[in-house]
Formats: C-alpha cells, structure tokens, sequence
C-alpha cells in the first residue's frame, strides 16, 4: 500500500493502539519520577547538578526503571566501566558486549553518577552553571561527549518539558505541584488556565492532571474537543492520563532543524515519537516510507525532516 495524504480521522483511527503504548510509557515516566525525585534533589543539594538533570538522564537511560539492562545492572544512568573496580555487567550498546558498572542498588548508581561527573576534568565547566539552568546542563553534557547520541540534549529537555522537572530545580527541598494559575497566550486568545504552558517544535503544549479530559481542557482553553483530539490525533473515545502531552494547535510537518534523525528506542511507537517532536504521525510515515500497518523496532533510524 503507497502512502497518501488522509484527512484527521483516518490517521486518529491508525493511532489507537499506538497512544496505548505511548500512555503505558507515560504512566512508567510518572511513577519513575515519583519514586526517585527525592534522591534527584538530594544530589542537586550535595552536588549542584540540577535535580531534572538527574531525573531526565535516569529516565532517559533507564528506560524509566524497566530496561532489561537498568533492572539487571541497576545502573540507570548508562556509565561503562573506566576507571571502576566494582561489578560488572556486559551489554550491547555503541559496540557490542560493552562493559557496564553494575550497582548493588538503584541509590549508589545516582551516588556514582554525580561522582562521575564531578572526578572528570571534562566536567568541570558544567559546575559554573546555574544549577537550575536545566537547557545549558543538557547542551553541555551532549559537548563533554556524554553520549553519542546528537540528540542527546535535545532528548533531555523534551523530557524535562513535558514531566515539568524543573519544578524539582527551584527548591530543591520542596515538592512544588505540577501547575500553578498563569496566563497564557494561544494565539489571539488570552485564557486563564490551570496548566502550565510548553512548547517543543515551535508547537505548544499543555501536561494533563489528574482529572482531565479533552473537554474540559478544550473549555478552559476556549476551543472545541474536536479539535483538541485533531491536533493530538487521538480518538473520540479516548481517554486522557495524568502527565500526557496534550498540544493546544496543530503539530508540524517535520522536527526542528537540530533533529533530522531519532533511533528508536525500547518502549517507542511512531505514535510516541511524533508526539516526543510535534510531528504530524502521517508525516513521520511518510518522511520514512513506512506503511501504516508496519510498525517500528529498536535501533531503527527514522528521519524526522
């Protein structure tokens, strides 16, 4: 079957499944969080490394706590074994049968990670940041060569944005809630809302709370439900997690200029991915030339521009 254009709900019906997933991965992001921001904070305290850092790399390198090598090795912050006498945990990565540091518990891998980052030279300069300057961190820990990945910041920061982090970075020692009363901007409209607002690819975006549905963020925002769905590309029956992404306007045709490529991940669908860079799902097939009943598997490449 070739690729062409289909109206919203056509690409809503194709997305069913796929937001299933991509909803069990936020629920797995959301339980990470709260069972590890504690620990995130105390190593902001003791060693100045914003607290959403912390969190965004567990999350990221750990597969949020499920990955095979995160719950084999308890390492959730991917540190190979130089300079390390402990144990050791052998796994495929950059190259295969890599060496990895295993732990004895999740808590000394964020212990030795915020070592890690303070004993290397290479890491200095990130110690002269605003600790709660989580973009700079981000960039700066992808220039230090932390990982390969060109994304690698990029990544983090999507994952700060959309799980609010940085609420962990202004008072390190409180838990400050998920969303405050501010006034935004969406487009010519002025609403008042209960949400906080983001924006990845240009495209803005509010986090569900507990209790929401598209309705009655459709209502606060001043729109309609339908079009919230549509620009979200989700089903009329669809229900909405606490700590979803719901973007407030339309996602674009292709990411922004510094992602042109994403390797999948474990855990990922397109579904997941076109919402992780404001990208159309029909878009992303077609940029890939994937048809719509193929899914995608770990370590593909998919262009996203």
């Amino acid at each position: 079957m070739k690729f062409k254009f289909k109206p919203v709900f056509i690409y809503i019906l194709l997305s069913i499944n796929l937001l299933a997933i991509a909803q069990t991965q936020n629920k797995a992001y959301l339980s990470y969080i709260e069972q590890y921001h504690q620990i995130a904070e105390k190593q902001q305290k003791e060693h100045r490394i914003p607290a959403s850092i912390v969190l965004s790399q567990g999350l990221l390198e750990s597969g949020a706590g499920l990955s095979d090598f995160a719950k084999q090795s308890n390492n959730h912050f991917g540190i190979k074994c130089t300079d390390w006498t402990g144990e050791k945990f052998y796994h495929d990565d950059d190259k295969k049968n890599e060496c990895f540091r295993k732990y004895n518990q999740v808590l000394d891998s964020y212990e030795d990670h915020a070592l890690f980052l303070k004993n290397r030279p290479r890491y200095a300069f990130l110690f002269d940041l605003n600790p709660t300057d989580y973009e700079s961190w981000a960039h700066g820990l992808k220039k230090a060569g932390y990982a390969t990945d060109p994304t690698y910041a990029y990544k983090l920061i999507s994952i700060i944005e959309t799980y609010n982090l940085h609420r962990f970075d202004l008072e390190p020692n409180k838990y400050q809630p998920t969303s405050s009363e501010v006034i935004v901007s969406m487009g010519s409209i002025s609403a008042q809302t209960t949400h906080s607002l983001f924006k990845v690819n240009g495209v803005k975006f509010v986090i569900a709370n507990a209790g929401d549905n598209y309705a009655l963020i459709a209502d606060e925002l001043k729109t309609t439900e339908s079009r919230i769905r549509g620009y979200n590309e989700v089903d009329t029956n669809e229900s909405l997690i606490e700590g979803t992404r719901v973007f407030i306007e339309s996602k674009k045709n292709k990411a922004s200029r510094e992602c042109k490529t994403h390797v999948v991940q474990e855990g990922e669908s397109m579904y997941s991915i076109s919402q992780d860079y404001a990208i159309k799902v029909t878009k992303l097939y077609e940029l890939n030339k994937i048809q719509f009943t193929d899914g995608v598997t770990v370590n593909q490449l998919l262009k996203l521009r």
